[in-house]
């Protein structure tokens, strides 16, 4: 590459837009120790599959468009689930699944109830969608969230919404309380 010379008028208005320079005398840097940051800690990785539990019932019937849905944990009454029909517990949080895949849907699910138990939601909304276009008349979400809602740990009882609330299209779902939530307080 050939060196470009520069006219006397462009060396004289370099140095005028320049301006006044100095020489550095020294080119290393003195890093001060006492104005360090502490360190963030590394917030660890939350493997929300470690929620579903591997004794998972595989012998669930399929369920169809409008079939209803319904679920209570062993050990629970079942008022509990009549409650959680009429609308007791009040919705504490909602998702909507509608028009993900099935591997999406459950990533979204997951991390869902995850942060619902991180937060003390004790029952939520799920619209998963009838499935009116699914295969054979059998819905993959609602089948789906069926088996997975079943096999997640924090998951006590869910059952098919109200109409007003989307019918055989979406769930209630009540979550048990995440050990920080657990503990009352007794300051009476």
């Amino acid at each position: 590459m050939a060196k470009k010379t520069l006219t006397s008028e462009d060396r004289d208005l370099f140095r005028h837009t320049i301006g006044k320079v100095r020489a550095i005398n020294s080119d290393k840097v003195l890093l001060n120790k006492d104005n360090k940051p502490k360190p963030y800690p590394r917030p660890g990785v939350i493997d929300v599959n470690g929620h579903l539990m591997d004794s998972a019932a595989t012998d669930i019937e399929k369920v169809g468009l409008e079939d209803a849905l319904c679920f209570i944990a062993p050990g629970l009454q079942n008022n509990v689930l009549k409650k959680l029909r009429r609308g007791f517990f009040g919705m504490d949080a909602e998702i909507d699944l509608h028009g993900l895949t099935s591997n999406a849907a459950k990533n979204h699910l997951l991390n869902f109830l995850h942060d619902c138990v991180q937060v003390g939601c004790r029952c939520v909304h799920i619209v998963h969608g009838k499935g009116y276009r699914s295969t054979d008349n059998h819905p993959v979400l609602k089948n789906n969230l069926n088996v997975w809602l079943r096999q997640h740990k924090y998951v006590q009882a869910f059952c098919s919404a109200s109409p007003k609330d989307g019918g055989t299209g979406a769930v209630f779902v009540l979550l048990q309380l995440g050990e920080k939530y657990s503990h009352t307080s007794d300051s009476e």
